[in-house]
């Protein structure tokens, strides 16, 4: 493996772990929201 490749995978990794700690949670009651919001757009 080259040197590139390698520091192109711990990069993707870092990405992936930021993300990953990052991302959106959402309550109970803002899941429900949206799913209504979808039921309303759908019909």
């Amino acid at each position: 493996m080259t040197e590139k490749s390698q520091q192109n995978r711990i990069f993707e990794k870092t990405v992936r772990d930021i993300r990953r700690v990052t991302r959106r949670q959402y309550s109970a009651e803002e899941k429900i929201r949206i799913v209504l919001e979808f039921f309303l757009i759908d019909r």
